[in-house]
């Protein structure tokens, strides 16, 4: 079984959400992440000459923007291998050192799961 085919639904639907970010974007990562009430929040990397921000770290401060308290849950699709110590930083400080951010590559298929310690 694949780490995908492990996910639930609710996991499945923001790695799909961060997937879809990525494509119709056309940008490096696309991330969604899911707040306390179940609410999703998708963002991709934004790379201005003033202002460079990872897909996760904008779903993040959009999420904190929107009044989310907390995340439940995070994922990122990229061709990276690993997820940066400011990306999993910026979950722990809203989602808390549990929350499990989930990296899938651009087929959508989750290749790591972490928890943002």
């Amino acid at each position: 079984m694949t780490e995908s085919a492990a996910l639930d639904a609710e996991d499945r639907k923001i790695v799909t959400l961060a997937r879809s970010a990525r494509a119709r974007n056309g940008v490096a990562e696309g991330a969604a992440v899911r707040d306390e009430t179940g609410r999703t929040y998708v963002a991709g990397t934004v790379s201005l000459d003033s202002l460079k921000l990872s897909a996760l770290r904008t779903a993040v401060a959009m999420a904190v923007a929107s009044g989310a308290e907390s995340l439940e849950a995070a994922a990122v699709v990229s061709s990276e291998e690993a997820l940066s110590a400011e990306d999993l930083s910026a979950v722990r400080d809203l989602g808390g050192a549990g929350t499990p951010v989930f990296l899938a590559g651009p087929d959508g298929e989750v290749r790591v799961r972490v928890q943002a310690n």
